[in-house]
């Protein structure tokens, strides 16, 4: 479980460097989720942040609670990933993608592996399921969509949104594929049923495969270059030859050819064998 220090006194602050990176080696104990591959500046801040809300003097004190209390667990865990997510987020992209790579990959392939990647509360995921439905082949993909937070899978699973997260949504697409309930609109149970919802550390755990295309948007900007590096190289391990890794907006991939990949449009990248 780790070396969990005393409880400071009330006039202590162990706030410091040290108090912090205990913080992180216990957390590896405890979650096997790895902070010290994410950007430090930036996570440090945010669990500052948490851990003052909830009036804790040093990470020391935090930690010892979050043994004890999955509530504060779970919170930290929301609030360590970055869960931000939308329907067709830069919607000239999946344009992109459901008008020129999808047809492709359906004339090369009878049935199509597609993955998100670090999947939030499942925008992304839903948004391939739309496509291809919309394409006729949603019968013969398969879609698998993993996150490291339990949290935000549940809320996937229950398939039920906000208007803001439908802001990009084609008209028909909504009209088709949600329904309005109780002020927020419920994913059609279709699209549901054609995701395999799974938990997963991208850092720690194996990639399955081999993928037609693997989508990870807007979440590798807050890893360090080293977690980038071994990240990017395992993603290009798991696509087919041929096969797409989408990005985010931020996360355009300098060199991708150290890793086998080639530029194949604005934030698509291809496996080159």
């Amino acid at each position: 479980m780790g070396d969990i220090r005393s409880v400071p006194d009330a006039n202590t602050d162990f706030t410091g460097d040290e108090d912090f990176s205990r913080f992180v080696a216990n957390i590896k104990k405890l979650t096997s989720i790895d902070l010290s591959q994410y950007k430090e500046s930036q996570m440090r801040r945010r669990l500052t942040t948490l851990r003052m809300k909830h009036g804790f003097r040093s990470f020391d004190e935090y930690f010892a609670a979050l043994t004890a209390e999955a509530r504060l667990r779970n919170e930290f865990l929301d609030r360590m990933t970055i869960n931000v997510s939308e329907f067709w987020r830069n919607p000239n992209r999946w344009q992109v993608l459901m008008e020129k790579f999808l047809p492709q990959m359906m004339e090369r392939s009878a049935r199509l592996s597609l993955w998100s990647a670090a999947c939030s509360t499942g925008e992304e995921p839903y948004t391939l399921a739309m496509i291809m439905d919309s394409l006729g082949a949603l019968d013969r993909t398969t879609v698998l969509a993993t996150d490291i937070d339990d949290g935000v899978l549940a809320k996937a699973r229950e398939g039920i949104y906000l208007e803001r997260s439908l802001r990009d949504v084609p008209a028909e697409f909504k009209t088709k594929y949600f329904a309005p309930e109780d002020g927020a609109f419920r994913i059609d149970g279709r699209l549901k049923k054609a995701i395999k919802l799974q938990k997963q550390n991208l850092l720690l755990d194996a990639f399955g495969g081999p993928f037609d295309m693997i989508v990870c948007r807007n979440v590798m900007i807050y890893f360090t270059e080293d977690a980038k590096h071994i990240l990017y190289g395992k993603f290009a391990r798991a696509l087919k030859p041929g096969g797409l890794l989408f990005v985010g907006s931020t996360e355009q991939i300098f060199s991708p050819g150290q890793y086998g990949l080639e530029t194949a449009d604005t934030f698509f990248y291809r496996r080159v064998n």
